[in-house]
């Protein structure tokens, strides 16, 4: 079945959150109904354009791959609604002096080889994509602090959390791009 799409964008060979960034720069300038295919190669950009459709009120329609190109289908919303985002966000410094705290569970949503090569020490790893099925693994006694790259995925998972009934959830922003604390890694 060919699948007919209103506009193409060609994210091929860009990392998190390139993909996301396109998309969003793309589909501010359609009209509502307008359905885009976004082809990329980036494996996390599937639960990453899934979130970000979700949460700046946009249709996710579905991906299929094809040769190795993930072709994501997302239909622009027919209402101009604000991109929702999560209220609670700390900095990296302020995330800092909260790890010296036992109450706290830093929880790192980037994908598994983005944290083997570098993370922080205390950190827990539930890639985005896995963060449904993975859920009873967070501690909802403690306070969740959600990191990422630059704070775009670890807010949409702020939002599943907090959805999911956790209460003390906090994004990280900027997130590890900027972090310049200790890290760890395979090469460790």
């Amino acid at each position: 079945m060919d699948i007919k799409a209103d506009h193409l964008l060609d994210a091929k060979g860009l990392a998190c959150p390139m993909p996301i960034v396109k998309t969003k720069k793309m589909i501010k300038d359609l009209n509502s109904g307008d359905v885009v295919e976004v082809q990329a190669t980036d494996k996390g950009s599937k639960a990453d354009l899934q979130a970000w459709a979700k949460s700046a009120g946009h249709q996710y329609l579905g991906t299929i791959e094809e040769e190795g190109t993930l072709k994501h289908y997302i239909r622009k919303a027919s209402d101009e609604s604000e991109e929702k985002l999560h209220p609670d966000t700390v900095n990296n410094e302020e995330l800092s002096q909260n790890l010296k705290n036992d109450n706290v569970l830093l929880l790192d949503v980037r994908e598994s080889a983005e944290f083997a090569f570098e993370h922080i020490p205390e950190a827990v790893s539930i890639p985005l994509g896995e963060l449904d099925e993975r859920i009873n693994e967070i501690d909802q006694t403690k306070d969740v602090y959600v990191v990422c790259r630059t704070g775009s995925r670890s807010d949409m998972a702020c939002q599943k959390l907090t959805e999911k009934g956790l209460e003390r959830v906090y994004n990280v922003v900027p997130g590890m791009s900027e972090w310049s604390g200790e890290t760890t890694s395979l090469r460790s």
